[in-house]
């Protein structure tokens, strides 16, 4: 592909090299301290990839300078994809006076020069209309039906348990005191003697799916999964994890999970670099990327 330049940034360098090489392309050079603009031609379609994980500040800081500088150097258009969005989580005020984080985000990704937004199954739809530019939210849906189909002998047997009030075929209804901690949980739903796969966009100290994997088993599930998309893992996700009646968790790779695996056996990453690399390509060749939507590339 002519007249395209991607980089990564530091928050997620395998996943920017698997696009990369998707793609056939190398990753542009950057240096920590002062971006290299010299190196390439003006005018380039350029696309960067940096998550919203680890340092997350950091990282943020480190995506909005790098968009900056590819503008100042007159790129044409300069695409961030962000597997994971930043502050996802902050959509809306919880209480008086409360930061809506996420809508400061889009506003710095605007001003920094970023003219197009590539993510991944965003925490609230409503995080797109934050934005005056364009925003593509992916879905692992896909890839995760296809992981499910080859990695669950009896997935004909399965029900789908959803934490959130929408989707799903039985629900767990919760109810929190504060952030990251749930005060009561209710199973709405026929789980007996099935293979349960709890699904949700995102687990952080894991409180909620290992309470939801206990409520299934003695509601007589047979096996209980978990998927999600973003898997944090932060505080005693994996100590709950390793303790709970899981047969595995599975997560995508939009944030490394290399550590995470190495200290809990039972979790499982699902590619999804194949994705953005497609929307990439997609995007620069002035596609249509509704395609992703419901099919995973080959």
């Amino acid at each position: 592909m002519p007249n395209i330049v991607l980089f990564s940034g530091s928050s997620h360098h395998d996943l920017s090299q698997r696009v990369a090489d998707r793609l056939g392309l190398e990753l542009g050079k950057v240096i920590t301290k002062k971006f290299n603009r010299g190196e390439r031609p003006l005018a380039e379609d350029v696309y960067i990839i940096q998550s919203g994980c680890g340092e997350i500040n950091d990282n943020l800081m480190e995506l909005l300078i790098m968009i900056n500088a590819c503008k100042i150097a007159s790129s044409s258009r300069v695409t961030a994809v962000i597997p994971c969005f930043p502050y996802a989580r902050q959509d809306k005020k919880d209480k008086s006076r409360a930061p809506i984080s996420a809508k400061l985000v889009a506003n710095m990704l605007s001003v920094a020069g970023a003219d197009h937004i590539i993510t991944m199954d965003l925490h609230a739809s409503q995080i797109q209309g934050f934005f005056d530019i364009a925003v593509d939210n992916l879905y692992a849906e896909p890839a995760v039906l296809q992981w499910i189909r080859e990695n669950i002998p009896e997935w004909k047997n399965c029900i789908i348990v959803s934490i959130s009030p929408v989707g799903g075929f039985a629900l767990i209804h919760k109810e929190r005191k504060k952030a990251n901690e749930v005060d009561r949980m209710v199973l709405v739903g026929d789980v007996k003697d099935r293979v349960a796969i709890l699904v949700d966009d995102m687990a952080d100290t894991c409180g909620t799916i290992c309470h939801a994997a206990d409520k299934l088993i003695s509601a007589g599930a047979i096996k209980v999964y978990a998927i999600l998309t973003h898997g944090i893992f932060s505080g005693p996700a994996i100590s709950r994890i390793n303790s709970a009646p899981f047969e595995a968790v599975v997560v995508t790779n939009t944030i490394p999970q290399e550590e995470k695996m190495k200290q809990c056996p039972k979790i499982q990453v699902i590619d999804i670099s194949m994705i953005l690399a497609e929307a990439i390509r997609r995007t620069h060749n002035g596609e249509s990327v509704s395609y992703l939507f419901s099919h995973v590339p080959l």
